[in-house]
């Protein structure tokens, strides 16, 4: 699609301009005075058809494109009180910055999932031509686009659970939000619009599934958790035995020290206080 490219329009003062027109009509007064309706009435018309129809005022952040006779032929952006051609269509379309919650979606995840997101997208238009003449409504074709966006990122990334290890919706939140910024700059290029960040607002599992995944998270805890227990017991296992053979305290046969093993991990591992059991006779 060919793109309708910004370019300055052809504007005069507005003061300067007003200044003339009042001129025009002390001129118009003065000759009605001498007796000259005829072109005092020529020149009040003129003033009133030709003057105060182009003028206009533009604001902070705001602009004008101008359109004369089915054609574009320019755009303001500087601020303030300005005339142009009487005859052109002024449309105003600002430049201010702005932002767009969108729905609650419910969508499929990379898994398959049913889960609900949001997005927050702050925008403006840096293309006032483009914005008005390459689409057909900038501002809904902001928010399609950016739930299409939003839709596109979740069918690509898993939830919080990623069978490859990488990057989740719920893991990576910095770096789904660049993707998402990036895809919506694509996909908003042809309406004139920078896209200044894109953020999830609202991140979780269907009410269908939320409470399987809410026990499948919890089970997926206990077991990382009973892991690195398991791991600090050998440890300590392996490091009590080394130590009761070098320093030479006591030796142990092959039986002996499968059941200090078996003790230890008990002791260590068990989610209960051990009751120590003191043998007070012969250790075999």
């Amino acid at each position: 699609m060919q793109r309708t490219h910004d370019k300055s329009a052809l504007k005069i003062n507005g003061f300067v301009v007003l200044l003339f027109i009042l001129g025009a009509f002390l001129a118009a007064l003065l000759m009605m005075m001498i007796k000259a309706p005829v072109l005092a009435g020529v020149i009040i018309l003129g003033s009133i058809v030709f003057g105060f129809p182009g003028l206009y005022s533009v604001e902070p952040n705001d602009s004008r494109v101008l359109n004369f006779a089915g054609t574009y032929t320019g755009t303001v952006k500087e601020a303030g009180f300005w005339w142009s051609n009487p005859f052109a269509i002024k449309k105003k379309v600002t430049l201010r910055v702005r932002n767009f919650n969108s729905e609650k979606l419910k969508v499929n995840d990379g898994n398959g999932n049913p889960i609900e997101i949001a997005a927050v997208v702050v925008w403006k238009v840096i293309s006032p031509a483009s914005a008005l003449y390459d689409v057909e409504d900038y501002e809904e074709f902001v928010h399609i686009q950016s739930e299409t966006a939003i839709r596109s990122l979740c069918n690509e990334y898993p939830y919080d659970h990623s069978e490859t290890g990488g990057m989740t919706l719920r893991g990576n939140p910095e770096e789904v939000a660049d993707t998402l910024q990036k895809e919506l700059e694509v996909r908003l290029r042809d309406a004139g619009v920078q896209v200044i960040e894109a953020r999830l607002s609202h991140l979780a599992y269907a009410q269908e599934i939320a409470q399987a995944m809410l026990r499948r998270q919890q089970a997926q805890a206990v077991i990382a958790a009973r892991k690195q227990i398991v791991e600090g017991a050998v440890g300590m296992v392996k490091m009590a035995l080394q130590q009761l053979s070098e320093q030479k305290i006591v030796e142990l046969d092959d039986e002996r020290k499968a059941q200090m093993v078996n003790n230890l991990m008990v002791a260590l591992v068990s989610e209960q206080e051990a009751q120590p059991i003191i043998n007070a006779g012969s250790l075999y």
